[in-house]
């Protein structure tokens, strides 16, 4: 997978091959579905919930209990708003790197490619958006996530979760979560560095692995942010150690919840559609759920999601919104991207894009064969018509 300058790997490439698509969890959650036995107890649940009010006092806008979480090497302006068009209220960019970024590299400087640029809020449509900040100094993480707010990101989000082993090997990301004093170290630095006014947020793990040792230090770091004033935390339900295998343990966010009922507290792992956001919701009491894998090449989760909210049967989308929305995001990743970058950035989200397709395999391997828009055109004029 290619990164660009100041781009993390976390979040991306084996961790979406290995999930994305299934439609359901690595192993069953049993516990978890015997709180909805049957479609219409979940529908009841998802038509009377009630959105902690709290989250829109932090950030005008957020107005749903779900989101789109940061995945490394997809969660581009272009991806962003085509979810935003279809009902998600608040989103993440992928993990920035702090260096670079005060280096001038690209995520920041507006002028590399345009005010739609994959790190750079996209316009008037992108928002509100969080910029997400990984690094390993304190000082560093500190001007960088300055420089983020100074561009207009209305929430710095530090990401002290990614379990990619390149990421923790330069201490980043996860490894953290395995000193927790450096950790809190770092928080407290960014949260000094900006403006009071603008929230600051941390992505967490459950753990560095499951030993008591690391569930000692996932409390240290967790109250670290709390006490040095960080709006929320999004928690992850694996450890560091699992990176994306096994089944997210919900459970351990459940337990959570019950000890600080006062925190916002967001969760994360094992989200595929729009009825999981509500499983999750109801069984672990977290306060938002994050969308990540699930929604590459299905923004009309979010549409999905808000129709549940409102009592609606949701509905999947036809032929003709496919390409409508196909079209729209390679206009909008070729005007991020530019022309020659957009044809290999998409045929990634065509491969996942084609599951909705009656013809689902052939179009996929239509899709696989993208290298440039004439070949995106081509399979949307052949399949799409």
């Amino acid at each position: 997978m290619e990164q660009s300058g100041n781009q993390s790997a976390c979040g991306g490439g084996d961790a979406v091959r290995r999930g994305v698509g299934e439609g359901v969890c690595a192993e069953p959650r049993c516990e978890v579905e015997t709180v909805f036995p049957d479609a219409e107890s979940l529908r009841k649940f998802a038509e009377s919930y009630e959105h902690d009010p709290r989250l829109g006092d932090l950030v005008p806008g957020f107005d749903a209990p779900f989101f789109q979480a940061g995945l490394a090497g997809y969660s581009d302006a272009a991806m962003r708003i085509v979810a935003r068009r279809l009902g998600c209220p608040y989103c993440v960019t992928e993990a920035l790197l702090d260096r670079p970024l005060l280096q001038g590299g690209r995520g920041f400087l507006k002028a590399d490619l345009g005010h739609q640029h994959a790190n750079v809020p996209g316009g008037e449509e992108d928002h509100p958006l969080a910029g997400q900040l990984i690094g390993s100094e304190p000082g560093e993480m500190a001007q960088a996530a300055a420089l983020l707010a100074e561009q207009g990101f209305e929430v710095i989000d530090i990401n002290l979760a990614c379990p990619v082993k390149k990421i923790a090997r330069k201490s980043r990301g996860g490894h953290f979560l395995a000193h927790p004093r450096e950790a809190a170290e770092m928080l407290r630095a960014v949260r000094e560095a900006i403006d009071p006014k603008i929230p600051c947020t941390v992505k967490l793990r459950r753990g560095w692995d499951d030993s008591p040792e690391a569930e000692y230090n996932f409390e240290y770091v967790f109250n670290a942010a709390y006490e040095a004033g960080y709006a929320w935390a999004t928690v992850h339900g694996r450890t560091v150690k699992q990176k994306y295998n096994g089944p997210s343990n919900w459970k351990f966010l459940r337990e959570l919840v019950k000890r600080y009922p006062d925190r916002l507290i967001l969760g994360s792992g094992d989200i595929w559609n729009e009825g999981d956001i509500f499983r999750m919701l109801a069984y672990t009491g977290v306060a938002v759920v994050a969308v990540a894998r699930g929604c590459i090449g299905d923004p009309w989760l979010f549409r999905r999601a808000r129709q549940m909210l409102t009592g609606e049967q949701p509905t999947g989308p036809t032929i003709a919104e496919q390409r409508a929305v196909l079209q729209q995001h390679f206009e909008l990743s070729r005007a991020v991207n530019g022309e020659k970058a957009a044809g290999r950035m998409m045929r990634k989200f065509g491969i996942m894009f084609s599951r909705h397709h009656p013809q689902a395999a052939e179009v996929k391997s239509a899709f696989i064969e993208v290298h440039t828009a004439a070949d995106w055109q081509e399979v949307l004029n052949r399949y799409y018509s």
